[in-house]
């Protein structure tokens, strides 16, 4: 069977989102904050994907639904907590999770011990993210296409492998997530790599 090429694979990913109960009114909920740089990413897309893989027909309850935005302008934590509360009355359920991703340099260092640099904009942001599967993002345009930002590609995501990036995460960080997320138990077609 022929490896799916990038294009089929964004496809394929923008279809499982619009045809999601949960996902899709989520994206059109984030889009009416009229946020100029913007997605739904990491664990929310990587769920998924992986219970689509698993024909599961009840969603994996997800800690959080994160949404990521760049704004150079406000960098106060104050900003990400009204947007969460917006999108908590908007859509009343869903564990958001908002960071302005151009303010991560400024917490960074004292929640994972070491200092990184200041992201430039959302497609860095998301090429940084823990591991490569979650390392993609999901914009509803005004048009309502949707944009996919996947910096690494969506093999890992597709293929149900987990795998350090090193851009931000050491080695005991990746190690420590492997273990908290148990990803086996959820979903037993995906594979650890070790790093």
């Amino acid at each position: 069977m022929p490896t799916p090429s990038t294009e089929e694979l964004e496809e394929r990913l923008r279809e499982l989102a619009r045809r999601s109960p949960w996902f899709a009114p989520a994206l059109r909920a984030v889009r009416d904050q009229g946020l100029a740089s913007w997605c739904i990413g990491a664990g929310a897309v990587r769920n998924l994907v992986w219970d689509a893989l698993h024909r599961y027909s009840t969603p994996t309850p997800l800690a959080d639904v994160d949404v990521a935005y760049f704004d150079a302008t406000d960098l106060t934590r104050e900003r990400d907590t009204e947007i969460q509360h917006r999108l908590r009355s908007a859509l009343r359920g869903t564990p958001w999770e908002v960071t302005n991703q151009a303010a991560v340099h400024h917490w960074f260092e004292g929640y994972f011990g070491h200092a990184v640099e200041p992201l430039r904009s959302l497609h860095d942001a998301v090429a940084s993210w823990p591991e490569y599967a979650t390392c993609v993002g999901l914009t509803l345009n005004e048009d309502d296409s949707i944009t996919v930002i996947a910096p690494h590609g969506l093999g890992d995501l597709f293929g149900c492998v987990v795998r350090r990036n090193p851009a931000r995460v050491s080695l005991d960080t990746y190690r420590q997530r492997v273990l908290q997320k148990n990803y086996a138990s959820r979903w037993p077609k995906v594979k650890v790599v070790e790093a």
